[in-house]
C-alpha cells in the first residue's frame, strides 16, 4: 500500500504538463534553464516530479498581489 501511495505522489512529465497546461517542449525548455520543478531521473532515463516539489515550486511563484 505504501508503494501505491508513493507512486501517486510522483508525477510523469506528461502529467505535470497537463496540470500546468504547458507543452512538453516548454517543460524541457524550463528544465534546461533551471526554471522547472525539481525532477528525479530514474535509471531508465525517465523523469518524475514529486507532487510536493511541484506544489512548492508553484507556491514559490505565487504573486504577492
Amino acid at each position: 500500500m505504501a508503494t501505491v501511495t508513493r507512486l501517486r505522489a510522483m508525477l510523469t512529465v506528461p502529467e505535470v504538463c497537463a496540470e500546468l497546461q504547458i507543452s512538453r517542449s516548454t517543460f524541457y525548455d524550463w528544465r534546461q534553464k533551471g526554471r522547472a520543478p525539481r525532477c528525479i531521473t530514474l535509471p531508465n532515463g525517465s523523469l518524475r516530479v514529486r507532487r510536493t516539489d511541484l506544489e512548492n515550486w508553484l507556491n514559490a511563484r505565487e504573486d504577492a498581489a
